[in-house]
């Protein structure tokens, strides 16, 4: 989005990028159909944004769902709104999109340099990379790699977090921008799943499940967060898109108390005075299972989490396990790894940016998408902040070059 502006504003740019290919990561955000944007109204668009909403919204000015729909068409490809709001292309592909917006871009005179590697600054204030060069190594044919640096009057970082890493995004930049004293929060994982060390049993049994319908609460501080939906029981915990949406406010509950206790209703359709008395009807000589199932419907994974998570006195109360089923608690006791995180968290800070997104101390340098300090729920919300920041890097990018330019005139 960034080379796309610049370029329209009459720049001579040059992409490098690290992959083998552009947009490596685009292509993998439309693996299951590319969610480009969502349809929702933009106070509550704007809201999904947290904290740095306000900054945001700025951005959105510029570059709104609507505008992204209608650029996607310049392109060739036509959008559509899910029955939950989403936005996607009508045939559900992030290939052909890309494919249209790079012939474009090329057509416009923008350059690509593939597998080039940005190693930071020398002392001249050249931008440093590292490319494969061919040759010899060991005595055998392979790649060699070499470094070479480029002098360019304007720079736009695009370098991403450091989720997915193989398709670029490692976080190596950090202790460059440091150095160079931009303010960099630390980088953490966003929509991500959470460790929960379930018993050898349960895990062998259940590892891969879906569980649904279920609603989540989460309340942390003065943060509450409640929302109906599904996720998965995983070897290691839980992950999913309802858990994805509350990530938020798990890590930062974990990084804070060490832990995070949320609740599920295990039954969102039925109140709690149906459960209780269901719940308490004689069963007889049927197991506790055949009468939960027979009563509630309420068996297989959802069952066995039951089980698992209630000390047996509980399980024998029929009062209590009326409660649990309504609101079982399940302790989190981390995050998983950023690098299989969808997102990251951190980044620079915007307070080190100026209103066109160039760092305050560094002069002719913008950052641009997820390498910001801001975060966002799955849903077309990520992208739509990426591209539009893109957008407002680019137009920072191409004023301060025209304003250097004139200075030299």
């Amino acid at each position: 989005m960034a080379a796309e502006v610049m370029a329209d504003q009459g720049l001579r740019v040059a992409v490098y990028d690290g992959m083998a290919s552009v947009g490596r990561k685009f292509l993998l955000a439309g693996k299951g159909g590319l969610n480009l944007t969502h349809s929702e109204p933009m106070a509550a668009f704007t809201a999904r944004y947290g904290p740095r909403a306000d900054a945001v919204a700025t951005w959105l000015e510029h570059f709104s769902p609507t505008r992204l729909r209608e650029w996607a068409a310049g392109l060739g490809v036509q959008t559509f709104v899910g029955s939950s709001g989403r936005v996607f292309p009508r045939d559900l592909k992030a290939a052909p999109l890309l494919r249209a917006w790079l012939h474009r871009l090329r057509e416009r005179g923008v350059a690509f340099h593939m597998r080039q590697r940005w190693l930071g600054w020398d002392a001249q204030g050249r931008l440093r990379f590292s490319s494969p060069t061919g040759g010899q190594a060991g005595g055998q044919t392979g790649e060699q790699t070499g470094e070479h640096r480029v002098s360019a009057p304007v720079t736009v970082l695009a370098l991403g977090g450091a989720s997915w890493p193989q398709l670029g995004s490692d976080g190596a930049w950090v202790p460059w921008l440091r150095a160079h004293g931009a303010p960099v929060a630390p980088l953490r994982p966003a929509n991500c799943g959470f460790e929960v060390p379930w018993s050898a049993h349960l895990r062998e049994r259940f590892a891969g499940a879906p569980i649904k319908p279920v609603r989540l609460r989460f309340d942390s501080r003065g943060h509450r967060f409640e929302r109906q939906g599904e996720f998965v029981l995983s070897e290691y915990g839980i992950e999913g898109s309802l858990v994805y949406a509350a990530s938020a406010a798990l890590r930062d509950a974990i990084e804070r108390d060490g832990q995070a206790t949320l609740q599920l209703d295990l039954l969102p359709g039925l109140d709690a005075e149906r459960v209780g008395r269901e719940v308490m009807h004689p069963r007889g000589a049927r197991s506790l299972g055949s009468h939960l199932k027979s009563r509630l419907g309420l068996e297989g994974v959802k069952s066995a989490l039951l089980h698992e998570l209630l000390p047996r006195e509980q399980l024998d109360d029929p009062r209590r396990l009326a409660v649990a089923i309504k609101a079982l608690p399940l302790t989190l006791h981390a995050a998983r790894p950023i690098a299989e995180a969808i997102s990251s968290a951190g980044g620079v800070a915007l307070e080190g940016l100026d209103d066109g997104l160039m760092l305050h101390h560094l002069p002719g340098v913008f950052c641009a998408g997820e390498m910001l300090d801001w975060e966002a729920p799955t849903g077309g919300y990520l992208l739509q902040a990426s591209m539009a920041s893109g957008r407002i890097a680019g137009q920072g990018a191409a004023r301060w070059w025209q304003a250097q330019a004139a200075q030299a005139r």
